[in-house]
């Protein structure tokens, strides 16, 4: 299937590693210039080599802490200068620490905040100038299977991604008429480094080691797996790309059948 992406300019945010790289990687295979971003100038001028030795795709490495106020602004212009414009972008960062209502200070809330919220709200605002040129554009945001099912010990993630959630289906209302599609990933556990993070954290705390947490996770699958990066990177280059023209609104949840509820 061709999912008409190529030529197509994107910015990936938080794209150093996991599924940022990911999903970097796979619009880069559909013929995107891409640009991504990390807070580690050698860590995401690495990745943007590997990509562009890999693909053969034209790939900037931006970096820069994008839970900055200032940051996203500067990060757009940088991609839209090194590229004459932007078609699509996904606003993606790492997740914020766990931790319950007992240990999370206020400071903890508004680094949330930052990361998983107003992150998305600035990279859209400086963004929107040029998706309005575009004659495909489109937004995506990442946010988590949290916001549909609470994970335990990620107050952080389960309270101020959902707010994200309400963010995307507003906007997708509010620029449809502009023809600006903007959806959502629900991504569950998927084989990262950060959830191997949470899963050491976890093995900590229940006093076992992280095979096993790995493993009673993927019990929690009907398909008794976690999930690969490259998984996510597959619906979210479909999601984002003109092939999927006429899907905007979308809260897709891209976890392995871990969320039991109905709707």
């Amino acid at each position: 299937m061709d999912l008409k992406l190529k030529g197509k300019i994107a910015l990936v945010s938080g794209s150093s590693r996991g599924l940022g790289y990911a999903a970097a990687r796979a619009l880069a295979q559909e013929g995107c210039q891409v640009a991504i971003n990390g807070r580690d100038e050698k860590k995401i001028k690495l990745a943007a080599e590997k990509i562009h030795a890999e693909t053969g795709a034209q790939v900037i490495g931006l970096a820069g802490d994008i839970s900055a106020p200032a940051a996203p602004q500067k990060l757009i212009q940088q991609t839209a200068e090194a590229f004459g414009g932007l078609d699509i972008l996904i606003t993606n960062a790492g997740g914020p620490p766990p931790g319950g209502i007992d240990s999370l200070d206020e400071a903890a809330w508004q680094k949330g905040v930052e990361l998983c919220l107003m992150l998305h709200v600035r990279l859209i605002q400086a963004a929107l100038p040029h998706l309005r040129k575009s004659t495909a554009a489109s937004i995506l945001t990442v946010t988590s299977i949290s916001t549909k099912q609470p994970i335990a010990n990620l107050l952080l993630s389960n309270s101020i991604r959902t707010a994200t959630i309400g963010l995307t289906k507003s906007l997708s209302v509010e620029l449809g008429k502009e023809g600006i599609r903007v959806n959502s990933i629900l991504p569950g556990w998927t084989e990262t480094e950060r959830v191997t993070e949470l899963m050491t954290n976890r093995a900590n705390a229940n006093r076992s080691t992280v095979e096993e947490e790995l493993r009673k996770q993927a019990a929690e699958s009907p398909l008794g797996r976690l999930g690969q990066p490259e998984e996510f990177a597959a619906a979210a280059a479909f999601l984002v790309s003109p092939a999927a023209s006429y899907l905007t609104g979308v809260m897709l949840q891209v976890d392995g059948g871990m969320y039991k509820g109905t709707f």
